[in-house]
């Protein structure tokens, strides 16, 4: 190991704030684009959300905190932390922003056949892991 010397406790110090600098900013770009989902049909605030809770996690525990706490989205990403739930109404709103995006997609960039399967199948996939997440209260 020539050349090699064992990082300093101030070298392992910086890379961790860096390294919650970088988790906070990526938690709060996930907030934003979550809020942002709030007015714009097919973005999805809650799942937005579910992916800034690790990102507070690892940087900002009053974030973490507020993000479980928060009267709209609170109970959903609680629930996702706890048991990996996905509530019905917020499956069947997923699917049919699937199929509405895919619709516009098709529409608007009017994609050639190996195109329009590769995004149907992506989507396809991603609904079919939606619906098979277990619901809140119902077991096995």
């Amino acid at each position: 190991m020539h050349g090699l010397t064992e990082p300093t406790n101030a070298d392992l110090l910086r890379r961790g704030r860096a390294a919650r600098a970088g988790w906070l900013a990526l938690g709060l770009m996930l907030v934003a684009i979550g809020f942002i989902g709030i007015f714009v049909p097919l973005l999805p605030t809650t799942s937005f959300m579910v992916l800034a809770l690790p990102c507070f996690a690892r940087s900002s525990p009053r974030l973490e905190a507020w993000l479980l706490n928060h009267p709209r989205f609170g109970p959903g990403v609680r629930a996702w932390r706890a048991e990996g739930v996905v509530p019905r109404h917020a499956k069947i709103a997923a699917c049919i922003g699937m199929a509405l995006g895919f619709g516009l997609f098709w529409l608007h960039v009017r994609p050639g056949p190996l195109l329009a399967c590769a995004v149907a199948a992506f989507m396809l996939f991603w609904a079919i892991w939606i619906v098979r997440r277990p619901e809140p209260g119902v077991s096995g």
